[in-house]
């Protein structure tokens, strides 16, 4: 048997041990017989040793060129006549049917037909290859001297070339002009597409046709991107899967809903690039996932987006794990993800305005008219507080939903998005944007309600995670919320209540929102709501103090009053808010008090100025509260025994003053509106809600008013309800209409003119800043830093920036500079 490659090295023969001159034709003659039995694969009675010293002697004697050429055209002449005769036998019709044949082939058939014509050459290759080698072997002398010297390929890769020329290049028949090459392609490429469809096909076969061609090359230079793998099949495979997968999207998109295209789009990346590891090469890998994600995805994404089962269908059913999907897919073509965030943004916006819409639906929707006064006290009590609340039940309900949404986007966002950064920005952005919409400008005010429920009675029961989950919520709105200035104004008002009237549950938690907020919003933003506090304990301590110099004076009075005080800075809350609608600030009547209070408070005003010099104390009794003592006349008991009926009513300063005016009245005296507001200069509005409370109210009536009716006008006569049963001793007498509420539109409009009044000032201060710092900028320039600078409180009006600006021009704080192109502007110290 001949020797191997790598075995025993033989040493070639010294020069002149068998003469000068050798006979080519008999030695050639000697060489071409023992490739023959090469060839025919009997080659076990060569002898390798005497073949190499043949070849050896031709090449040594200046014979290698004629040895090289007859060597080839032997080999041209074999793979010509025996090797290309057994692979024509292969031939058969199937191989050249197609899936769009008409001739009745089955795919069977042409899986059949594939095999065998796969296994015939990949033996042929394989053949010639061993074949090749072991000639290569032979002719080792010559490659390494002749092939070397001259430039001319190995005997080896001339052998490659030929067999790409005279097997994979030559016509199919005589008749048909088909390569064989061409034929292989189409019958590999009509087998993946079998299996593409369902089919199993032989995945080794295929792979050992792959090989050879990518051991072939297109022309001499063998260059790697010349590789007939490359050249010939692959190029083919890429374009025939590309009109495949672009008939799929159709069919899938005319036929399918959008979690099966994904899913199915999914499943076949998975198979192509299964395919290239297995059948094909890894090469293929990243071009032919290319080719589907151009077809299934990036060319579809919108369709597949907008389709009706597409993503808003999913979002509104919670298909989270399809929503990952289109994620992932569109990720893979679209690294901002534009089709998924336009169509995810456009659905927030859609949501969003249903809830502002159904919250102004729910808040102007008619209140159902109360009974009539005979139909039952109960009824006829709870119709004003329902239609009273209303809207403020519409408030909490829109934060509510608004929360909900949140919580929705939010879990989508973390389990279908993988928590994406841009599309978190994105989902930020649509909030922001149906929350500050123009066609709902109540969003400030409505946030504000919410955090003022929850700190009333909201967190009540829970524990403190819990309450900071509320708190967290609260900021989290906060952050979308635009007019953070409004916010503010309606977060003091709501504050002011809570702290007077002692609504709050827990100061410490009211000091935690408030630092909440200064972490989100900065320093400035809290700076009166802490304040606020700041009065508070410091009005405890005067209380405290008023009480101690108040018993150091001599022996205490049994009779007299206690008094528990607020002093409020009057530039740190807003006071304006706790006073009737129709009273404007530092306008209002100051009421006439009865004289044992005239007494006490000339006394607290007195202690007061001896502390501090120089300030001004204004008595607001619209928002204080008093606690006194009501005796009724006896009463018979069940024993027969008479008892009087002594309560404890907790009513507010007016309603005390009010009660008061009756203690010196006989009990079938009255007095009439106009009397007690003469008596009291208490203003109407007041008046009436706190006679409302004390006449109306049917468990309150510490009053009779006459007539009876809900309305207090100014004819009707009030008696001291001597017959008055509470079921408790202590009886608290609610003002009506006093919590805090959805304002009207008239109050809307007020405060808004109030926040654009101090928005001014904020953007003079602004420009003043800016402009005192740079000295000289151009007109746009100053805007565009104002605009920065004023961001994080409120989004300024261009037009009121401009009107800011001419009005410091006037007031010399600013000039126009003369001569220059762009209008410019210098600060004037």
């Amino acid at each position: 048997m001949i020797a191997g490659r790598g075995r025993q090295r033989i040493r070639p023969p010294r020069r002149g041990l068998h003469g000068d001159e050798i006979d080519f034709e008999n030695t050639w003659s000697t060489i071409a017989s023992a490739f023959r039995e090469i060839h025919t694969k009997n080659a076990s009675r060569l002898s390798y040793e005497e073949l190499y010293r043949h070849a050896y002697k031709v090449v040594l004697k200046k014979k290698g060129e004629e040895l090289y050429k007859r060597v080839c055209d032997f080999e041209h002449e074999w793979l010509s006549s025996e090797v290309r005769s057994a692979i024509q036998a292969l031939f058969s019709p199937n191989l050249s049917a197609g899936t769009q044949s008409l001739g009745g082939t089955t795919a069977n058939e042409r899986r059949v037909a594939g095999e065998k014509f796969f296994k015939g050459l990949k033996q042929a290759w394989g053949d010639h290859q061993i074949c090749m080698s072991m000639l290569a072997d032979v002719l080792m002398y010559m490659d390494r001297v002749y092939c070397h010297d001259h430039r001319r390929p190995s005997i080896y890769t001339a052998a490659m070339v030929l067999f790409r020329d005279d097997i994979l290049h030559a016509p199919t028949s005589d008749v048909d002009g088909k390569e064989v090459l061409r034929l292989l392609n189409h019958v590999i490429l009509d087998q993946i597409q079998m299996e593409r469809d369902g089919d199993v096909i032989d995945k080794h076969l295929i792979k050992s046709c792959v090989h050879m061609l990518d051991s072939l090359y297109q022309d001499e230079d063998e260059a790697e991107d010349q590789r007939l793998y490359n050249t010939s099949f692959e190029a083919a495979y890429l374009e025939t899967s590309r009109e495949f997968y672009r008939q799929e999207a159709d069919f899938l998109l005319r036929d399918s809903d959008a979690g099966a295209y994904c899913r199915h789009t999914r499943r076949r990346l998975y198979e192509e690039e299964e395919r290239c590891r297995s059948t094909l090469l890894d090469v293929t890998q990243p071009k032919i996932q290319q080719v589907v994600e151009d077809e299934l995805i990036k060319n579809r994404i919108h369709e597949l987006v907008e389709m009706e089962s597409g993503v808003r269908f999913m979002i509104d059913n919670d298909r989270l794990d399809e929503l990952n999907l289109i994620y992932d897919l569109n990720s893979r073509v679209d690294d901002k993800k534009a089709e998924l965030m336009r169509a995810i943004q456009k659905r927030i916006v859609e949501l969003g305005t249903d809830i502002n819409n159904a919250a102004i639906a729910a808040s102007q929707a008619p209140v159902s008219a109360p009974m009539p006064l005979e139909a039952g006290d109960k009824v006829k009590a709870q119709m004003p507080e329902k239609s009273l609340n209303q809207q403020t039940v519409a408030a909490i309900r829109w934060v509510e939903d608004v929360l909900q949404l949140k919580d929705k986007f939010d879990k989508i966002w973390e389990v279908s998005f993988q928590q994406d950064q841009p599309l978190q920005t994105a989902l930020t952005r649509s909030f922001a944007d149906f929350i500050n919409s123009p066609a709902f400008p109540r969003s400030s005010e409505y946030i504000s309600l919410f955090i003022d429920e929850n700190m009333k009675k909201g967190i009540k029961g829970k524990t403190e995670m819990e309450v900071d989950a509320v708190l967290e919520k609260a900021i989290i709105l906060l952050r979308y919320v635009q007019d953070k200035d409004l916010f503010e104004r309606y977060y003091k008002k709501h504050l002011c209540r809570r702290l007077l009237m002692n609504k709050s549950i827990s100061n410490d938690v009211e000091k935690a929102m408030i630092s909440k907020m200064k972490i989100e919003l900065g320093n400035n933003f809290t700076l009166k709501l802490e304040s606020m506090f700041k009065d508070m304990t410091i009005s405890e301590e005067l209380t405290s103090g008023f009480k101690k110099h108040v018993e150091g004076l001599g022996d205490k009075d049994p009779k007299r009053i206690e008094l528990a005080i607020n002093v409020l800075t009057s530039m740190t809350w807003p006071l304006e808010t706790m006073g009737s609608g129709d009273d404007a600030e530092g306008s209002r009547p100051r009421c006439i008090y009865p004289t044992a209070i005239e007494r006490i408070k000339r006394g607290f005003e007195k202690y007061y100025n001896e502390k501090h010099s120089g300030r001004q104390l204004t008595w607001l009794g619209n928002m204080g509260s008093a606690d006194i003592k009501a005796v009724f006349p006896k009463v018979p008991q069940k024993d027969g025994s008479f008892k009087e009926r002594r309560h404890d009513l907790n009513v507010s300063t007016y309603g005390m003053v009010i009660l008061l005016l009756f203690n010196d009245l006989p009990a079938d005296q009255h007095l009439t509106f106009e009397e007690i507001q003469a008596q009291t200069n208490i203003p109407k509005t007041d008046l009436i809600r706190n006679l409302q409370s004390l006449a109306v109210a049917p468990k309150t009536r510490i009053l009779i008013k006459d007539p009876m009716s809900k309305d207090v006008k100014s004819t009707d006569r009030f008696f001291f309800n001597e017959g008055f049963i509470g079921r408790f001793v202590k009886i608290k007498v609610g003002v009506v209409s006093s919590g805090n509420k959805v304002e009207s539109d008239r109050e809307r409009r007020e405060t808004e003119k109030k926040n654009d009044d101090s928005r001014g000032f904020c953007i003079e201060a602004a420009v003043v800043r800016i402009m005192k710092q740079r000295k000289e900028l151009s007109h746009q320039a100053l805007i565009i830093e104002t605009l920065n600078q004023l961001v994080g409180q409120f989004k300024p009006e261009v037009n009121m920036i401009k009107k800011k600006i001419e009005s410091l021009i006037e007031r010399e704080y600013l000039e126009r500079v003369e001569g220059v192109k762009i209008d410019s502007y210098r600060y004037l110290a």
